[in-house]
């Protein structure tokens, strides 16, 4: 058992008792950021003078050595060692000898683990937002296409006011939107890093902190050595983005799996994003989609668990907090997919706008229109609002909608209706109408993906990924 520590135990630790400790089997993953920021640390202790240029030189080579070796499959990871950190000192004092043991001068294995996972989580908001960017371009794509795809938009499952595919697509873009500003915040409020605060109170060595943080594009070093090794509020956070992410994807996959029905038919997804059935040779299951609703509860899970991880944490570090790793690690895995997939299946997906402007038509969703028709022509809106709602009794009881009506019928609950009430309450004017910014008439529309483009063509990133 390789162990970073013994010195001061005069027994071995019980099998059991060091299995239940070990975090080797999720913490491999850390192994590059590891190398990383012992390479750093390495080159700021030579660049102190605490230890001498060629030392630093052979522990950073040993170390690159060590991290493709495993890489390329040369060399595994074991579960003889406790965790990634034994793993690569061990390994570096095997290829270096005694120079090897120097690495962990003026470090603890609580500062270490406190850089590695942040430097872990710091690539994968990156990571993310770049899959969120991916899905805006789908939906942006759709957005364009389809500025005068008409269908009904919806208040509590029903029917409301005509708007159109892209009016409709732009509320997830935004909110997607709000999911990529939400990341730059987490970015940048984490970006400061924690090597130097040792176990718990700095070191005496005369350690630069500034330099190591610099060397790994950090922002400048975490300011409190104590809160350096037990803060975990950037994971809650991510955890929290992450969860947030998780909803939107859930709300909309909810809308695919609507709009899929035979009883809506708005939508036939591509064949590639969908399964069938094992006893009924009919069925087409949106199963992508019900799978990212799904996992929604998976990563709400993980938040929920480390924030009652750490609500009775005293300071600083305490060994509970080695829990914020497999959750956290989960929770990327399955948001990554899931916006992956879902961004597959939307890109795949064939909209049957005859299907949906007749949803809109049957639906009376320009009722309000037909109203607001009747109130320019000098009636008072609230026996406009009646009259409209007698009219749409007798449409229900007859299998039609308003445009439908004849005159001579339509006269027969208003005098006021004359023939331009069909091009009044015709979806295009119901929709072209409402010209306020954010609403759905075309023009308006296509300013906003205009403004959609622009905001795609850069990147919160781009300065940090050039660093």
């Amino acid at each position: 058992m390789a162990q970073l520590w013994g010195g001061r135990f005069t027994k071995e630790t019980d099998k059991k008792v060091y299995d239940f400790n070990a975090s080797i089997r999720f913490d491999k993953r850390l192994l590059e950021r590891d190398c990383e920021g012992s390479v750093a640390h390495a080159a700021m202790l030579a660049r102190c003078n605490i230890i001498t240029q060629e030392e630093s030189t052979a522990i950073i080579d040993g170390l690159i050595s060590i991290k493709n070796d495993v890489l390329n499959g040369n060399l595994l990871i074991t579960d003889e060692y406790e965790d990634i950190h034994s793993f690569m000192e061990a390994n570096l004092i095997k290829r270096i000898g005694d120079t090897g043991k120097k690495l962990h001068t003026g470090r603890s294995r609580n500062d270490q683990v406190a850089l590695d996972m942040r430097l872990y989580t710091r690539l994968e908001v990156i990571f993310i937002d770049e899959e969120l960017k991916k899905l805006l371009d789908v939906i942006l794509q759709i957005m364009s296409e389809n500025t005068d795809t008409y269908m009904p938009g919806f208040t509590h499952l029903q029917k409301a006011q005509p708007v159109t595919l892209a009016h409709h697509f732009g509320a997830y873009f935004e909110m997607f939107k709000r999911d990529r500003d939400r990341l730059k915040d987490i970015f940048n409020r984490m970006n400061y890093c924690p090597l130097g605060a040792g176990a718990l109170a700095g070191t005496t060595y005369p350690l630069d902190r500034e330099l190591t943080a610099s060397l790994m594009g950090f922002y400048g070093p975490t300011l409190n050595s104590m809160d350096s090794v037990s803060d975990r509020d950037y994971l809650i956070e991510f955890l929290a983005s992450l969860s947030i992410i998780s909803m939107h994807l859930s709300r909309f996959s909810e809308e695919i799996i609507i709009w899929n029905s035979n009883e809506y038919g708005f939508i036939d997804l591509d064949d590639a994003f969908s399964t069938g059935s094992s006893i009924m040779p009919q069925k087409k299951n949106p199963d992508i989609a019900e799978l990212v609703r799904g996992k929604t509860g998976r990563v709400y899970g993980a938040l929920m668990s480390l924030l009652t991880t750490m609500k009775g944490l005293p300071l600083a570090y305490n060994k509970d907090m080695q829990e914020d790793k497999e959750l956290t690690f989960d929770a990327i895995d399955t948001v990554k997919n899931c916006i992956d997939l879902f961004a597959g299946m939307l890109s795949t997906t064939r909209f049957n706008k005859e299907v949906m402007a007749k949803s809109a038509m049957m639906g009376f969703t320009n009722a309000t229109d037909a109203a607001d028709y009747l109130v320019k022509k000098g009636m008072p809106f609230r026996d406009a609002h009646k009259v409209i709602g007698e009219l749409v009794v007798y449409c229900i009881d007859n299998g039609t909608d308003i445009l439908s009506c004849p005159l001579e019928k339509l006269k027969t609950f208003s005098d006021l209706f004359e023939e331009d009430i069909y091009k009044e309450i015709s979806l295009e004017t119901c929709v072209s109408k409402r010209l306020t910014i954010g609403a759905p008439g075309i023009d308006e529309i296509k300013k906003v993906i205009s403004f959609y483009k622009e905001y795609l063509s850069t990147d919160w990133k781009d300065n940090i990924l050039e660093q």
